[in-house]
């Protein structure tokens, strides 16, 4: 048995045929999740960096043990990444523009509503807006960030970046995995490194992904 906002989101979703690809089906700590992509956002697409951490997240869960601990992903997209890191038994709270919460919400509620576990959150959330309002720092502590090919060609990396500083507080673990195509992916990534302790974990030739931790410095 779904919440009622679950079960509200299911009865009305009547996808729009013309924009949606088949379902694709994956299957991560044994569950098979069904995602439904879109054409119309590129966040209604699985990008090979959300395919390359949660991969990573199943297969190193003693390093990176998710179990009862509050996730927040940004740039949720499909909801992949959300939902594996539920699986994984984490408290997650899965964030993306407005116009991509529609199709992230119905992915997410059809793949955890009859799992036993704790019940994931949908929220709006645009880079470097509103963040003390919406998040205030006295409320909300994550323990990770997650973040998947976030960066790419467009006008929001100073604010993606800002979103990171402000969510990462002492404690927090940013892993960040993204798939390296421009100049401007290295530039991000040189910023990173000037702001926080960086790591690269893993790197995914075949796809050009690479897989990094974030970490505050301590004074």
């Amino acid at each position: 048995t779904g919440s009622p906002v679950t079960l509200k989101i299911l009865q009305n979703w009547v996808p729009r045929v013309s924009h949606y690809f088949d379902k694709e089906h994956y299957t991560y700590v044994g569950h098979q999740i069904v995602i439904q992509e879109s054409i119309e956002h590129f966040g209604a697409v699985v990008w090979p960096g959300a395919l390359a951490l949660s991969q990573y997240l199943e297969s190193n869960q003693e390093q990176f043990n998710l179990k009862d601990k509050k996730v927040l992903e940004i740039g949720a997209g499909t909801g992949l990444l959300s939902i594996v890191a539920c699986i994984l038994g984490a408290h997650v709270t899965a964030t993306d523009l407005p116009e991509v919460l529609e199709n992230l919400s119905y992915n997410i509620a059809r793949n955890t509503q009859n799992m036993n576990m704790h019940k994931p959150e949908v929220r709006k959330l645009v880079w470097g807006e509103g963040l003390n309002e919406d998040f205030p720092v006295s409320t909300y502590h994550y323990d990770f960030i997650l973040a998947t090919d976030v960066v790419y060609h467009h006008a929001a990396l100073d604010p993606l970046l800002a979103t990171m500083v402000y969510f990462c507080k002492p404690g927090t673990v940013l892993l960040w995995a993204n798939k390296f195509r421009f100049t401007t992916d290295y530039e991000f990534l040189e910023k990173l490194c000037n702001i926080f302790n960086t790591t690269i974990l893993a790197e995914f030739p075949e796809s050009n992904v690479k897989l990094l931790k974030a970490t505050v410095r301590e004074n």
